[in-house]
């Protein structure tokens, strides 16, 4: 499956069309690959402000959010990539708080590529070397970078101890198990203890790692190995930091101690993981932040197409009288997120690629469903209606899923794919910025 890309600007559309001719490095381990185009490009990857670098299954990207808008209610400028995007490719790269402008990304695609021309990497890979690149070129305080998969041979950890404020790790789940469980020798091989050691292979010497509570008692011990082996301090919730998961708790640990607010993200799930932003910048000493911003971050954090309540908009119109939320879970533990965060009943809209579980969002879901319609995800082999089972059927898109909704009073839910929302979220006019 290719990371597919479109954009309405010409120049960039041209290097996305030489992005998408890229090979898919199935089966190719190592950093090799990234390493030589960035030495290519004069090594950006050493030159960045503080890093903040976050792995994980589910909750890392809402982790990134919560980081950035900590730090940018602290006064500083900050760097993010974060991976996919849902609408336009531009999300992956923000520079300075700003979302990269075309032109200029037209231009740094252009000169990476060239660059690489000869040594075959892959879309990542690309994405992250014009991430470093621009990053290096423009004055900021600090980075938020987020793994795209798995952590010991992702791109991103090509990062060094010298540039790495603190490291964390979101949730931990079962998710591309094709590469991230892969035979290798001298590695775990119970699946969730595999899972963890791929993650925290992000973790470097004497660089803060900081973890969650709710893993198997496999993943803490990996983790814990992970962390000895590469000599990284490691800060576990329930230990050295506390969060309770609802407003009206609290936060505490070392240095910060105060009231949950209610967050500007929706679902109990998001104070896990404004709890590890918080402990993340908490232990953690390249960059001072005071109590006040983390509350006002924790407030203004936005990362659309999670549990994301669409605007008035051409898409929901098609279905007048009922709110619509949309979320890019493709996973059980996302499933059980989502459970807890949605009322008793609902349509459910759902588009799944090929290669995810079919039952990993029904089965947490199960008794609340009111209808269930399987749609395609455009420009991807997905799921036919018949993978998931007797009372699904099929519509040959979000819009004519949305008109056969019913006249009630149930809320609607559009989930499966973060491509999918992607999708939906240009069909209402709702340009992530």
């Amino acid at each position: 499956m290719r990371d597919f890309a479109r954009s309405d600007h010409a120049g960039v559309q041209t290097q996305l069309d030489r992005l998408g001719q890229l090979s898919v490095p199935d089966g190719r381990l190592g950093l090799e690959t990234i390493r030589g185009l960035l030495d290519r490009l004069d090594n950006p990857h050493r030159r960045l402000p503080p890093v903040f670098h976050v792995a994980g299954t589910n909750g890392k990207g809402s982790t990134c959010a919560f980081l950035r808008a900590m730090l940018e209610a602290q006064g500083y400028a900050v760097h993010v990539t974060t991976s996919p995007h849902l609408v336009r490719y531009n999300e992956r790269i923000r520079v300075a708080g700003r979302l990269i402008e075309d032109d200029r990304l037209a231009e740094l695609l252009r000169e990476v590529l060239d660059a690489g021309d000869d040594l075959n990497p892959s879309f990542f890979e690309v994405t992250i070397a014009a991430a470093f690149t621009e990053f290096a070129r423009v004055s900021a305080d600090a980075c938020v970078v987020e793994v795209g998969l798995g952590g010991r041979f992702d791109a991103t950890n090509v990062l060094q101890p010298d540039v790495l404020a603190a490291c964390g790790i979101a949730s931990l789940g079962l998710d591309h198990e094709r590469f991230l469980l892969a035979p290798e020798k001298n590695v775990p091989q119970e699946p969730m203890a595999r899972i963890a050691f791929e993650k925290a292979g992000i973790a470097k010497p004497g660089v803060p790692l900081v973890t969650m509570a709710h893993y198997p008692p496999e993943s803490i011990a990996s983790i814990r190995k992970q962390a000895k082996r590469h000599s990284a301090p490691h800060f576990e919730a329930g230990r050295d930091w506390y969060v309770d998961g609802w407003q009206g708790g609290e936060y505490r640990d070392r240095r910060y101690h105060f009231e949950l607010p209610e967050l500007s993200l929706p679902g109990e799930h998001q104070y896990g993981n404004a709890g590890l932003a918080t402990a993340m910048l908490s232990h953690q000493d390249r960059l001072p932040v005071e109590e006040s911003a983390i509350v006002a971050g924790m407030r203004e954090a936005t990362w659309p197409g999670r549990l994301h309540p669409l605007a008035p908009g051409p898409l929901t119109a098609l279905a007048e009288g009922h709110s619509i939320l949309l979320d890019g879970g493709h996973n059980r533990d996302a499933g059980q997120a989502i459970a807890g965060a949605l009322g008793e009943r609902f349509h459910l809209i759902l588009g799944m690629l090929s290669n995810k579980d079919p039952r990993a969002l029904l089965d947490p879901l199960a008794g609340r469903i009111h209808s269930l319609q399987i749609v395609p995800v455009p420009g991807h082999d997905s799921h036919p209606a018949d993978a998931f089972g007797e009372g699904a059927s099929f519509a040959a898109s979000a819009e004519e899923a949305l008109r056969n909704i019913a006249p009630d009073d149930y809320p609607i839910l559009i989930a499966g794919s973060l491509y999918l929302a992607g999708v939906v979220l240009r069909l209402n006019d709702e340009m992530p910025d």
